[in-house]
């Protein structure tokens, strides 16, 4: 018997698409009488917050606030003129619809590293590659400062795909050198001077001062900034050439010496 159902039969239903959950809303508490910490579920959310509220504020829709001071997946804002400038916009700021994270069109600052780092190795056995297909990588991705801290100049940069993060180390250094380049989770940093730290330690950049009170700004990165980081031991002073991979990403560029 031929118990093929025919071209009669009726198709099979179309499976129906899962609803993409909306971002969670932001949670926030007061700081003192004139200050508010906005907390976001990811990192991403942080990022684009703070970009709005620097957008707010260069166009004089924000109310007057003195800090705005982005974290791993905080905001904070603070020293509102008054308190009740505070409460309005605590009220205000669940609803508003901020748009995501865009590329800005700033040169990004350039950081000359030499990819001799002590965890090369062991950064590269995580990643699956040979330690220069790290530093090749490493290099031909753009990042981003999310916000700053731990250190005067210590800039928390995102931009590497997540199968690139990578754990702290077990046993964190007592001491890293001033202008070590490291790997933690999914950020790169450059210390701006020594201090103990747990970081997978991939490069040294001995030509850029990250912090200098003589300068103005004093830091080199604030968040928001575009930052490439740029081979010493390439021709050229630029990466031989960029693997096929679709979340490294170029863009234009000026050095850390014209940005000073």
């Amino acid at each position: 018997m031929n118990t093929s159902s025919g071209p009669a039969a009726a198709a099979a239903p179309a499976p129906t698409p899962t609803p993409t959950a909306a971002p969670a809303p932001p949670v926030v508490r007061p700081v003192g009488s004139r200050g508010l910490l906005v907390e976001l579920a990811t990192a991403e959310q942080a990022e684009a917050l703070h970009a709005e509220l620097l957008r707010r504020r260069a166009d004089g829709t924000l109310p007057p606030v003195r800090e705005i001071v982005p974290g791993a997946r905080t905001v904070l804002l603070d020293e509102f003129a008054s308190s009740g400038a505070a409460r309005r916009l605590a009220a205000q700021l669940p609803d508003w619809q901020v748009p995501p994270l865009t590329g800005n069109s700033a040169d990004a600052v350039e950081i000359p590293v030499r990819y001799d780092g002590p965890d090369l190795a062991d950064v590269a056995a995580l990643w699956g590659v040979a330690p220069h297909e790290v530093a090749r990588r490493h290099a031909a991705t753009e990042f981003r400062v999310a916000f700053c801290g731990f250190a005067p100049g210590f800039g928390y940069l995102t931009g590497l795909a997540e199968r690139y993060h990578v754990p702290r180390r077990a046993a964190p250094r007592t001491k890293v050198p001033a202008g070590a380049v490291g790997l933690a989770g999914g950020y790169t940093g450059v210390y701006p001077r020594s201090s103990p730290g747990g970081w997978q330690l991939i490069g040294t950049a001995p030509e850029t001062v990250l912090w200098d009170t003589d300068r103005t700004p004093a830091a080199l990165l604030a968040p928001g900034t575009r930052v490439r980081f740029v081979p010493l031991d390439a021709p050229g002073g630029t990466p031989a050439d960029t693997p096929a991979d679709p979340d490294l990403g170029r863009g234009g560029s000026r050095s850390a010496e014209e940005r000073s």
